[in-house]
Order: C-alpha cells, then structure tokens, then sequence
C-alpha cells in the first residue's frame, strides 16, 4: 500500500510529519493573516493528478 501512494505521488516520496507541521505553523503566522476560506493540500501533488508515467 505505501508503494502505491508514493506511485501516485507526483513528488515521488512520502511526506515527513515536519511538512505538515511547517503548513501548519504557516497558517497560524502572521504571513498567513490575508489568506481566508482556503484549503491547503500538503500531499506532495497527489490532490492534482497521477504521478508521471
């Protein structure tokens, strides 16, 4: 199962927890306070198509 996530995975890696911490940390900053009503995918390109043939 993990091989076919990375498969469909456009950056061709699992993510580590340290990445969605840092999108996390962004959202609650203060470089984040213009961004309203929006959704953040950290999944390494998986919520806009298949990887690469």
């Amino acid at each position: 199962v993990r091989e076919k996530a990375i498969a469909a995975t456009p950056l061709g890696r699992a993510g580590k927890p340290l990445e969605v911490a840092y999108a996390a940390l962004f959202l609650v900053s203060e470089e984040s306070s213009f961004i309203t009503g929006q959704v953040l995918f950290v999944d390494g390109g998986r919520s806009i198509g298949a990887a690469p043939a």
